[in-house]
């Protein structure tokens, strides 16, 4: 499953309805707005060229300057990555008496070690 977010642009005076149409449409999960006509939206899909082919339905709609997805989420990428992180974890990370005021940042951690 896949999951993402979606930044609709509309005029203040047409907010209502599109608000309203995004809701009635069954292609997506409405969350919140601001007074100068920014939605924020999710859609659904089992791939991410279903949320494509969702957002470009969106698209259409009329009275929308625009919609672009923002951040997407794959629930299998997420695993793989996962699955992969276990040995790349310092082990100081695992040590309990580890203090974080001890730890020094020094801008990527990938290449610290």
């Amino acid at each position: 499953m896949t999951l993402s977010s979606i930044v609709v642009q509309t005029t203040p005076e047409n907010l209502n309805k599109v608000i309203e149409r995004l809701k009635k449409s069954e292609l997506c999960e409405y969350h919140l707005h601001d007074k100068k006509g920014r939605i924020i939206i999710t859609v659904e899909g089992k791939t991410v060229e279903e949320e494509i082919l969702k957002l470009q339905q969106i698209q259409k709609f009329p009275k929308i300057v625009s919609a672009e997805m923002v951040y997407s989420y794959d629930e299998e990428e997420l695993d793989g990555l996962r699955e992969n992180i276990g040995s790349k974890v310092p082990e100081w990370l695992n040590d309990e008496n580890a203090k974080a005021e001890d730890i020094i940042y020094q801008g990527d951690l990938k290449k610290k070690y």
